[in-house]
């Protein structure tokens, strides 16, 4: 589709050249994304068993999984908890503009256009404001000695 949107105009002949740098940029996207999300945030997906019928409810889900063997201990619980408050925090220390890009790309799941015009910017916008975020989070969180 973006091949077809942007560069409709362009000589065949450049087209296959084109559409792998657009193919191998929209992975790597979609791998920084998922990276990025999956060492932040718990996919609620997680919690669900395969069989479910659909109706899923998180609280029955971690009941079980406290009455049942092997559950992590207090300590790790509440390591788990400060970590995930320190990375809240951090997120909202971050400027407005990082903060909302980075919550639209790796929270909402939103690609670099979809970001771009929600906040009313370029997607190079969107895509700085990421990166600095990131980069920022990794370095106050590797202050506080947290390694994701």
């Amino acid at each position: 589709m973006k091949l077809a949107q942007h560069y409709g105009d362009k000589p065949a002949a450049e087209l296959p050249m084109l559409f792998q740098r657009i193919l191998s940029n929209t992975t790597l996207d979609w791998f920084r994304r998922r990276k990025t999300r999956n060492a932040l945030f718990s996919n609620m997906s997680e919690f669900s068993a395969s069989g479910d019928d659909g109706d899923f409810d998180l609280l029955e889900t971690l009941e079980s999984l406290t009455n049942s063997e092997g559950t992590e201990s207090a300590q790790d619980a509440t390591e788990r908890a400060q970590i995930l408050h320190a990375i809240e925090v951090q997120i909202q220390g971050l400027p407005d503009r990082q903060r909302e890009a980075f919550l639209m790309r790796y929270w909402e799941e939103m690609d670099v256009a979809e970001t771009a015009a929600a906040m009313g910017c370029s997607e190079g916008s969107v895509k700085t404001h990421c990166s600095r975020a990131v980069h920022a989070l990794s370095k106050a969180l590797s202050a506080k000695g947290i390694k994701l």
